[in-house]
């Protein structure tokens, strides 16, 4: 069984990628870059230092990742106030579950921390996490592994008794490469094959990981 479930934030416990999707591709356009949702994918938990280089691939060297991504923030910000932040299926039932079987709950996310504590404590979520850590907290964000090793080291637990949840591929790399299990919920994208070789499986919604946790019991 494992001891501390380590759980991303957009798109998995949060409702907010498909607005972040709609952000990147509006502010991309209005600085006349025609970005479509297949080259914004590609963003989704990744950390500068390999969005920019990306980007610049498919789009050319004009490509001002800062200038796009400084928009990007204004028309999400522009996007919550509207429609506010809605929490995924199944949040309240696995966070209670874990804490009633005795197993830590951290969050591991891109999203820098004055960000996901506001978002957290918008849905109710954020007393429910026993460690909030955050891509700003380490050198190299997702795909990078540097946030799941410091996440578990903050949870104070072995690597191998961690499960992460992703629903994002460069979730999925970052937490594969720290050596932690990981199981995929996916939001925008499914696992391709190389994805499906790392994970401990595909699950519909965070329902299927109780049921996966349950199995554990046995």
């Amino acid at each position: 069984m494992y001891k501390a479930v380590l759980f991303d934030m957009d798109g998995l416990i949060i409702d907010t990628e498909k607005h972040y999707q709609k952000a990147w591709i509006q502010a991309a356009r209005e600085l006349g870059f025609n970005m479509t949702e297949k080259e914004q994918l590609y963003l989704r938990s990744c950390n500068k230092e390999y969005a920019e280089p990306i980007m610049q691939d498919f789009f050319g060297p004009t490509f001002d990742y800062d200038k796009v991504r400084d928009r990007r923030k204004e028309i999400m910000e522009e996007e919550l106030n509207k429609h506010g932040i809605k929490k995924k299926p199944y949040v309240d039932e696995i966070l209670a579950y874990l804490k009633e079987n005795g197993i830590k709950r951290a969050l591991v996310t891109a999203t820098p921390e004055d960000r996901a504590r506001k978002y957290l404590k918008e849905v109710g979520l954020l007393e429910r996490f026993d460690k909030i850590i955050c891509a700003d907290m380490v050198k190299k964000g997702k795909p990078d592994p540097d946030i799941y090793l410091y996440a578990c080291s903050q949870i104070e637990e072995k690597r191998k008794d961690c499960l992460a949840l992703e629903d994002s591929p460069n979730g999925v790399r970052s937490a594969h490469g720290a050596e932690v299990d990981v199981i995929m919920v996916p939001d925008l994208s499914e696992p391709d094959e190389e994805l499906s070789k790392i994970i401990v499986m595909r699950a519909e919604t965070l329902n299927d990981v109780i049921t996966f946790l349950q199995g554990l019991k046995k």
